[in-house]
């Protein structure tokens, strides 16, 4: 089992920058890709930013250009640096991860942060 725990969320203005934090633990040996996903109110749940297994990046169109998702393989940690910021960026950020237990894939989800973008 993985656990994943966030950190960083909060209220910031139009322009503005944050960076969340998503710390793993547990059968961790097991992970192959962590990421970002959102979803805003009324809204489905998107993939904002993923690290692959083969250490290359994947974005959202909306957030390409603005969004950086990185991986720090010795904390065990994967980030989101989100600049210029917009209203439309508000949402719940979910981080993620994926692996393997034995031949099935495994989805893990932390327990959501709050991101909102207003003045």
């Amino acid at each position: 089992q993985v656990q994943l725990v966030e950190s960083g969320g909060g209220l910031v203005q139009p322009g503005g920058s944050l960076r969340l934090s998503c710390a793993a633990s547990g059968s961790i040996f097991s992970i192959y890709a962590m990421g970002w996903y959102r979803q805003a109110p009324g809204k489905q749940r998107e993939l904002v930013g993923l690290f692959t297994a083969s250490r290359t990046t994947s974005y959202a169109d909306s957030v390409k250009g603005r969004f950086t998702v990185s991986r720090d393989d010795d904390q065990n940690t994967v980030y989101l640096e989100m600049n210029s910021l917009k209203p439309e960026d508000t949402a719940v950020y979910f981080c993620y991860a994926e692996g393997k237990k034995g031949f099935s894939t495994m989805n893990y989800w932390g327990q959501g942060t709050q991101v909102t973008v207003s003045s």
